[in-house]
């Protein structure tokens, strides 16, 4: 493993996100918060708690996955469709490394920027509400699990995109409308028999689910299926990106 290779990869990513501080970092702190401000304030003054946690807290974990998500996404297709647009994707792939190495540069740059605005966003609830973390470790689990993740499936993004239009298509057209009707702001419990076994087939059900569960022990699925989901989400995006680039796909032409 040629981790200076790695290093090298990771620290240009990170460096990048120092230069753009404003909208890397402070921008998504501030449209989370503004979320939380409006709805913690409209819906929570007539939902005062559910399953015993207050409405504020309870949208917490739901609001941090939400940012996780499209961060975790944009920053990774970001990272790997630049070098692709200015052409120094070709200096890459003739270099002596490997795509491991590649894929663990520029994901674990993007993973890394992504729990770090997930702690903030946390940090910053914690400002409004009183929070509590039942099992610390979990949360950090899940946090983890889910940055790298979406971080995969956003170098999988970079790599298919011809044009930027295209970056934007699935976080702000797929992922955040799924965010939305996965149970971040409300448990899938209250909805009618119908549209909860609808909401299973989101796969963000079962990232919120168990995030929240770390933190209050109540979840709408079982935290072992949402394990279980989050490990072949990450599985299939590595079995994808390793198909990239034994094919070449999007890399050579």
């Amino acid at each position: 493993m040629n981790w200076q290779a790695v290093n090298a990869i990771y620290r240009f990513e990170m460096s990048r996100t120092m230069r753009t501080l404003w909208q890397s970092i402070v921008s998504p702190v501030i449209s989370t918060s503004l979320y939380f401000v409006v709805f913690g304030a409209a819906i929570g003054s007539r939902i005062t708690e559910i399953e015993g946690v207050s409405y504020g807290a309870f949208i917490v974990p739901g609001l941090i996955m939400l940012t996780l998500l499209t961060q975790s996404v944009m920053n990774a297709s970001f990272g790997i469709y630049f070098p692709r647009f200015t052409g120094t994707i070709y200096e890459l792939l003739s270099a002596p490394i490997s795509f491991l190495e590649i894929v663990l540069g520029y994901v674990g740059a993007a993973a890394t920027k992504s729990i770090l605005l997930g702690l903030l966003i946390l940090a910053t609830a914690a400002l409004f509400v009183p929070i509590e973390i039942a099992h610390p470790f979990w949360m950090l689990a899940f946090l983890v699990l889910t940055a790298v993740t979406f971080s995969l499936l956003g170098f999988i993004i970079g790599i298919w995109a011809d044009g930027f239009e295209k970056l934007q298509i699935v976080p702000l057209l797929i992922i955040t409308p799924l965010t939305f009707l996965g149970g971040s702001f409300y448990s899938t419990s209250i909805l009618p028999p119908f549209w909860r076994t609808v909401t299973l087939f989101d796969p963000v059900v079962y990232l919120v689910s168990g995030f929240r569960w770390s933190f209050y022990e109540i979840a709408d699925v079982h935290v072992g299926i949402s394990v279980g989901m989050t490990i072949l989400f990450l599985v299939l995006c590595l079995a994808a990106i390793w198909w990239i680039f034994k094919t070449g796909y999007r890399l050579k032409s």
